[in-house]
């Protein structure tokens, strides 16, 4: 049998497996970081979904051809960029999916001459904050605007 794993940018036709990742993916990091009541990510329809593959660089990762992953970059007018709803399949955590997208965001930002990307995570969230450190991410500033300790994370390219 021959095994592929893959990432393309999204199309609309992706939205319901992009809203199914990222559903599974919050749902993990809500009861990991111990939050109740809801976040954004959860609350996503299609229709947003769909408006931002158009409006975003949206990226979709699959293993035999099974949507696994996911992330989204926002590009700034001031060039920077914004990383949300990155999440992957929960049964394909530690294999470098993860890994292999915030490798296809750098090469992304750096052909567009990107300088500085930027991303918001759970403070108290170990495991992810190890994860960032280990991509070249580092904790700019902390706030408690969403009702939780949210770290700015931000990575700089030369």
């Amino acid at each position: 049998m021959n095994y592929s794993f893959i990432i393309r940018k999204a199309t609309a036709e992706d939205a319901k497996a992009i809203q199914t990742i990222t559903k599974m993916a919050f749902k993990k990091y809500m009861e990991d970081t111990g939050l109740e009541g809801t976040m954004d990510a959860l609350e996503e329809t299609i229709e947003d979904i769909v408006a931002d593959i158009y409006s975003k660089e949206v990226f979709v990762a699959f293993i035999d051809d099974t949507p696994v992953g996911t992330i989204r970059l926002k590009i700034n007018p001031d060039n920077t960029a914004y990383i949300s709803r990155f999440g992957v399949n929960t049964e394909y955590h530690n294999i470098g999916i993860g890994k292999s997208l915030i490798n296809l965001i750098d090469k992304v930002v750096k052909n567009k001459g990107i300088k500085r990307v930027t991303l918001h995570t759970a403070s108290k969230y170990k495991d992810l904050i190890r994860f960032y450190y280990g991509r070249g991410f580092y904790i700019e500033s902390t706030s408690c605007d969403r009702g939780y300790i949210r770290a700015l994370l931000v990575k700089e390219y030369n």
